[in-house]
């Protein structure tokens, strides 16, 4: 049994979980935030057999799109940025980042 750890963005957490329950996948959604933006995001904790692991990453890969974003900079100086000015920029946000791991057991009462 594996335990895949997924980090999403939240515009795709609604889709995945859809997705995966779909397919009889259990998942548990916790609210996180990203260090990069600052933003929310949503963790998924789904339990599978080994032999499903690979149904489950493809089921992810096709719903967690990535896309380019434009933000402000954040100022370098902290405190108020009113100083502060320059251009926003694209960066690339979505996508997953998956962590499988080995589970030695698994009760569920």
């Amino acid at each position: 049994m594996k335990l895949l750890i997924a980090v999403i963005q939240d515009k795709d957490s609604n889709h995945l979980t859809d997705a995966l329950g779909e397919h009889n996948f259990k998942t548990t959604k916790l609210a996180t935030t990203g260090g990069f933006l600052k933003e929310g995001n949503t963790t998924l904790m789904i339990g599978c057999e080994d032999e499903h692991v690979d149904q489950a990453l493809d089921i992810i890969r096709e719903n967690c799109s990535q896309r380019e974003q434009v933000v402000a900079p954040i100022s370098s100086m902290g405190g108020n940025a009113d100083t502060y000015i320059s251009k926003p920029i694209k960066v690339e946000v979505g996508g997953a980042t998956v962590f499988i791991m080995p589970i030695e057991a698994f009760h569920q009462f």
